[in-house]
């Protein structure tokens, strides 16, 4: 009985997330994070454009939390907005904003798409970027496309630090997968070495303490 409960807890979570981010649109939202306290649920909304979800005088949020009261019957929700500074360093946004790209261009554009949305990971700051696109993208044939830059961890405890997301694009031809990782300059790695003015100075001293000529003492013989 418990693991049914967990697994139509989990599901309710999913459909919330998933009818908040088609209510705002494809795009605008990056994350809906759920957290229950003892008032009630606080509904996290992660976007770039919060004026658009919040609505003019709180209009899109009333109606948001109209929507969650009587459709999923949650008791107290309470909707936070949590802005995002700089989307081309978010995996989600960057993947939704190739996938709208797709559908408005068509599959043809998909080099251009994408090594323009590569361009702006890169300049915003990211130490790496890698865009994955799977589909007919451009013969009948299903088939891979991958455009990178940068360095991007794949394995280890350091590849929990890249951002990784999916979207799905809705073509003519059909249906074209987006995956984007992206490795922000905040990561913090553990092999990463940085080199600086301190850094330097300490090898400077180090070889300076090699290069002394060593005294070689004499042994006195009983």
């Amino acid at each position: 009985m418990e693991e049914k409960n967990t697994v139509k807890f989990k599901k309710d979570e999913f459909a919330v997330r998933e009818k908040i981010k088609k209510e705002i649109g494809k795009g605008k939202v990056s994350e809906v994070r759920i957290e229950y306290t003892p008032v009630g649920e606080k509904i996290i909304i992660s976007t770039h454009k919060p004026g658009l979800v919040i609505g003019r005088g709180g209009a899109k949020i009333d109606e948001l939390t109209r929507m969650l009261k009587f459709k999923f019957k949650l008791e107290n929700p309470h909707i936070e907005i949590d802005e995002i500074t700089v989307p081309e360093l978010d995996a989600q946004l960057v993947a939704d904003d190739i996938a709208l790209g797709l559908e408005r261009f068509g599959p043809l554009k998909f080099k251009v798409i994408a090594y323009r949305s590569l361009q702006r990971i890169m300049r915003a700051g990211a130490m790496g970027a890698e865009i994955r696109l799977s589909g007919k993208l451009p013969s009948s044939r299903s088939r891979s496309w991958r455009f990178s830059q940068g360095y991007l961890k794949k394995t280890g405890d350091s590849s929990k630090a890249v951002d990784r997301a999916q979207a799905k694009a809705q073509t003519k031809p059909g249906t074209v997968g987006v995956k984007v990782s992206i490795l922000r300059p905040d990561a913090i790695l553990k092999d990463r070495i940085k080199i600086d003015e301190e850094l330097i100075n300490k090898l400077k001293e180090n070889m300076e303490d090699l290069s002394k000529p060593v005294k070689k003492t004499r042994k006195k013989s009983k």
